[in-house]
């Protein structure tokens, strides 16, 4: 199965943003936050965008498809 990895942590801690300050400015729960983090859910393509925009980068510099 693939699956979908990312380096959202590191774009977070980076800007010195909590879980739930990120949650927050995404419109989603600390816990998805967290469960993206962890690589237990595969975001939405709508919030993948928005983490993109939040950290003006492109998409595949967060998340990265291994298959």
């Amino acid at each position: 199965m693939p699956i979908i990895i990312s380096n959202l942590k590191e774009l977070r801690t980076a800007k010195k943003m909590t879980q739930e300050e990120l949650a927050k400015i995404l419109g989603v729960t600390r816990q998805t936050i967290n469960a993206i983090e962890q690589g237990k859910y595969q975001p939405t393509l709508f919030l993948a965008y928005k983490c993109a925009e939040l950290f003006h980068v492109k998409i595949e510099d967060i998340f990265r498809f291994i298959p």
